[in-house]
């Protein structure tokens, strides 16, 4: 599903390069549950946000299913991220103009749902994540385990082939994070979804079937 051919991101410092990523290559199979782990500013994020289809490497090669994005236009980049990817991401980036409801919405607007299949998969992730009650209030007026349950549900309403989660439980406490991780652990099962996340947690990463360590940008395992 996923290959990273020697993948190379930088910035540039005073004339100098400073790698956030060096050499990255890496293949990760259709239904493969997979956790990266690494200390901070390891570049965890900036993986993921490049698997993601949000940020480009500087030099290197990324597969995704058959396609090789970095050759494809910027819109049929974005097309590829709206029918196939759910991103949780650990700052939530809801919109903040928008109710929960119209939040989770949202990426079905984009897919073309129609509108009684958007209410039905809106008020099953509601329900799913119990946050009924919350589905009129903005971002700005719920707790910040709230926004992460809100853009949990928002990337899972599109049933996403890939779903990447950026420190997916850090917001919530032990009782939610659990309970999220056992629903990725089921979606992963039983509905093939495949799933990477970046995680400081090792509970949380024995969830995948494989764990990956990044250290200054590179693979170390």
């Amino acid at each position: 599903m996923i290959e990273l051919k020697n993948i190379f991101k930088w910035y540039k410092v005073g004339g100098n390069r400073a790698f956030v990523l060096k050499d990255i290559n890496l293949r990760i199979a259709a239904g493969e549950f997979v956790s990266i782990m690494g200390p901070s500013g390891s570049g965890k994020s900036t993986l993921l946000h490049i698997l993601g289809l949000l940020d480009e490497p500087d030099e290197g090669e990324y597969i995704f299913l058959d396609e090789n994005v970095l050759g494809l236009k910027e819109k049929q980049r974005s097309a590829l991220y709206k029918q196939h990817i759910g991103f949780v991401f650990q700052a939530y980036h809801l919109i903040d103009e928008l109710t929960v409801y119209e939040n989770i919405e949202t990426p079905l607007i984009y897919k073309n749902f129609k509108s009684s299949e958007r209410k039905a998969i809106v008020a099953e992730m509601l329900d799913r994540f119990g946050i009924v009650g919350k589905k009129d209030l903005f971002p700005t007026q719920l707790s910040g385990g709230q926004q992460q349950l809100v853009g949990i549900a928002r990337a899972l309403a599109i049933k996403p082939k890939l779903l990447l989660a950026d420190e997916p439980t850090g917001n919530l406490n032990s009782k939610q994070g659990e309970s999220i991780m056992e629903l990725f652990k089921q979606l992963n099962e039983e509905d093939g979804v495949t799933i990477i996340q970046v995680t400081h947690s090792e509970k949380n990463a024995e969830y995948g079937n494989r764990i990956i360590e990044l250290l200054d940008g590179q693979l170390v395992s």
